[in-house]
């Protein structure tokens, strides 16, 4: 067994009588939430999230102090759970990281195994990372439209937030899976990136004609929806019969005004993807899907970003203002990454 260290740099958060506060700064493994596998980590990515926990903008924590991320990916140094053994390369997203427990902006982690993943064949930590949460969601979003009978026979599927990092990773991953995919997005001066990764079309949302009607003329097969609000209300009307529409965000507005005659009248589906609680054996079907017939053909274009533990702050700001763009992965330490080693025997 690797001898770990008396203590490991991570960005904890706090918010205490000496008030809301997050940096870098030497922790020991007794200060970490209980779990069966601990893991010295390799790569973590940041997620709007994170950025909302990492600078107290938004109340993502629900205890205090924790370390930020809600992904993580490294190898495993000790489990007392049979399932994992040491060198193991594994990964864990949202579960509770930064939330409830502590999360993957350390040197080391400590997780529950039950929501620890082995690292597919086909996959290698970073690229886990560059999809992460994100990648997870988008394509947990197309594993349940398939399940409701999705076929790209029905027509294309529009993405909304389309430059966001769930945005661009469902443009790749339903254009891999074998769908005509429509870009929607406010920022034209990224339709090259767009249609690069795979969108058909680019359609700027300030000129979307689709109308106030409960019903329009059917436009979109299904939707991949991060905005919520009025333009999902519209989405939803120009569904075709038996598609499906996936909420995922609510960029826009969490309000949701709308009739039940897409549903009544066409069959759409409004799918909820909530991917943070999903059950281990869905979690092992999608990453599965992701290392192989599913994986982005773009995930080294769509890393714009690399940073540190030190520069996690800066990031943090940066996303904020509204100044990111593409997925950022925070490289931590740990052995080498090697693709290879990666493996689903469970």
């Amino acid at each position: 067994m690797k001898t770990m260290p008396p203590d490991f740099r991570a960005f904890r958060i706090h918010d205490d009588d000496a008030g809301y506060r997050a940096g870098i700064e030497a922790v020991r493994m007794d200060d970490l939430s209980p779990g069966e596998v601990v893991i010295e980590t390799a790569f973590s990515s940041v997620n709007y999230k994170d950025a909302l926990a990492g600078t107290g903008q938004g109340k993502i924590l629900r205890r205090f102090p924790l370390n930020g991320g809600i992904d993580v990916a490294g190898h495993v140094v000790a489990s007392s759970d049979p399932r994992f053994r040491e060198g193991d390369a594994v990964l864990c997203t949202g579960c509770g990281l930064s939330e409830i427990r502590d999360g993957g902006y350390a040197e080391y982690a400590r997780l529950d195994a039950e929501w620890t993943i082995p690292l597919p064949q086909g996959l290698s930590l970073r690229e886990s990372m560059i999809l992460g949460t994100a990648g997870f969601t988008a394509a947990l979003a197309l594993l349940r439209m398939r399940d409701n009978r999705q076929s790209p026979a029905l027509g294309p599927v529009a993405v909304t937030g389309a430059t966001g990092g769930v945005g661009m990773l469902a443009i790749d991953i339903f254009n891999r899976a074998g769908f005509e995919v429509h870009a929607i997005s406010g920022k034209s001066e990224r339709a090259d990136f767009l249609r690069r990764i795979g969108a058909a079309q680019v359609l700027d949302r300030r000129e979307l004609q689709l109308g106030p009607r409960p019903l329009e003329s059917t436009r979109f097969g299904a939707v991949v929806d991060t905005v919520g609000g009025t333009l999902l209300a519209q989405l939803l009307a120009a569904t075709a019969p038996y598609g499906n529409v996936a909420s995922i965000g609510l960029v826009a507005d969490s309000k949701l005004a709308t009739t039940v005659m897409p549903f009544i009248i066409r069959g759409v589906s409004l799918l909820g993807i909530a991917s943070a609680g999903t059950a281990r054996d869905i979690r092992g079907e999608v990453w599965q899907h992701l290392a192989n017939d599913w994986k982005p053909a773009h995930l080294d274009a769509l890393c714009t970003s690399e940073v540190t533990l030190d520069g996690l702050r800066p990031t943090f700001e940066a996303m904020l203002a509204g100044r990111s763009f593409g997925r950022t992965v925070v490289a931590i330490g740990g052995p080498p990454d090697r693709s290879s080693v990666g493996k689903m025997s469970q």
